[in-house]
């Protein structure tokens, strides 16, 4: 017995993502070594489960691995992300065994799974029904590179589970980034103290030049920073940066820059009202977003079209940077519960809040250690170069000196 849930493939997440449950009927009389599930389609590519009963190269545990179907017949050079969740239903759904993974899939890697799934004896724990039947189900969401959007993005519902799982995995990834770039910022305070003096000496047309860079550039960087080969929080890690993003545009409170960066950055998750930012505009009244806006933390950095600029003279963003808490209210993660009463709601608002700063502390010091550093940098070296040049003068005057002198005595 199968149940196949899918949407058509597109370039939304939620097209991007299916469902496909499996019945194993009287799973204890399979005497094959091997069972295959039917084909089932998901984000463009079809996909089965496979089974060994007894265990694949270990007899003591149960295997299960999805597979790419068809694989000798894809063009060559295929490939792709999928992150996936295979879980085996317990008549106690609170017992159901969930295990989530991301993998790129493609031809000498074309299945992906677990070889101890379970241990082969905790099946009779609720795992077969009295019916001797098993229930196999797979959750998969097809991660597609795209132009029009910079982040990989889960479905909305998919990544809400996740993040009953997760939550405290990808919050402790956002601190420890901000953590670790704030105590840069101030671990050499004479170098700064030289930088800031260079940055007063410059004019103001090229500190607001020094005080912007391309959303192009920077986002290429986070994805390259954060997003993580077989790392199974890199997913959603992604995805709420890209709500972080979001919040980031919309708080800047600008209708004109919002629709340019929506328009630039293509079709965005119009399945998920609370962080679409046309369907935002669209929908709520102008005085609730001006509220909304209110109740943030004043950014240190905002978007003019498609550039990031700062908000404020770098030198003293740099100070409020340091000082940038996670939260107002953080609390504390060892008294959080794993799972939120709210189905995950909070969590999430809080996971997007702490993406849209570290975001923030990520543009900021990219900017201030690429740009202004990087010019300080250039300039110090042209001045070392003008003094050898000066130097290298003064000795040839004086050898041309000296000879003159031999030549007069002479």
């Amino acid at each position: 017995m199968t149940e196949v849930t899918s949407k058509e493939s597109g370039a939304n997440p939620s097209e991007l993502y299916g469902t496909y449950t499996w019945k194993i009927e009287k799973f204890l009389k399979i005497s094959k070594p091997e069972i295959r599930s039917n084909v089932f389609e998901v984000g463009g590519r079809q996909w089965f489960i496979l089974v060994y009963p007894n265990g694949c190269e270990v007899r003591t545990h149960l295997s299960l691995f999805l597979c790419v179907e068809n694989r000798d017949k894809l063009l060559p050079g295929w490939s792709n992300f999928t992150q996936f969740t295979i879980s085996l239903v317990n008549k106690d759904p609170k017992k159901s065994k969930l295990s989530d993974t991301l993998h790129e899939f493609w031809k000498k890697e074309h299945d992906w799974g677990w070889k101890k799934y379970v241990e082969l004896p905790k099946l009779y724990d609720g795992f077969i029904d009295e019916y001797g039947s098993l229930t196999i189900m797979a959750q998969v969401q097809v991660i597609r590179d795209s132009v029009d959007r910079p982040f990989p993005c889960l479905d909305v519902h998919y990544r809400r589970e996740l993040v009953t799982v997760y939550f405290k995995m990808v919050e402790s990834i956002f601190l420890g980034f901000m953590k670790e770039k704030k105590s840069k910022l101030m671990e050499d305070k004479t170098r700064w103290a030289s930088l800031c003096a260079f940055w007063l000496e410059m004019d103001q047309k090229s500190r607001r030049e020094m005080s912007r860079e391309k959303m192009e550039v920077i986002l290429k960087l986070v994805v390259k920073h954060f997003f993580i080969k077989k790392e199974v929080t890199s997913s959603l890690v992604m995805d709420f940066l890209f709500h972080g993003l979001n919040s980031l545009v919309w708080n800047t409170n600008n209708e004109k820059t919002i629709h340019t960066v929506s328009k630039q950055m293509g079709k965005l998750l119009q399945d998920d009202l609370d962080s679409t930012i046309l369907k935002a505009i669209e929908e709520e009244p102008k005085e609730e977003r001006a509220t909304d806006v209110k109740n943030l933390p004043a950014p240190i950095v905002s978007v003019d079209k498609d550039v990031f600029v700062f908000v404020d003279d770098a030198m003293l963003l740099m100070e409020k940077a340091v000082d940038l808490e996670p939260l107002p209210d953080e609390r504390d993660p060892q008294n959080r519960m794993e799972v939120s009463n709210d189905g995950g709601g909070e969590d999430e608002k809080l996971l997007t809040e702490l993406a849209r700063r570290t975001l923030e502390v990520f543009i900021f010091d990219h900017i201030l250690c690429t740009k202004v550093e990087g010019a300080y940098k250039e300039a110090i070296a042209l001045k070392m170069q003008e003094e050898l040049i000066r130097e290298e003068e003064e000795n040839l005057n004086q050898r041309r000196v000296k000879s003159t002198k031999k030549l007069v005595k002479n």
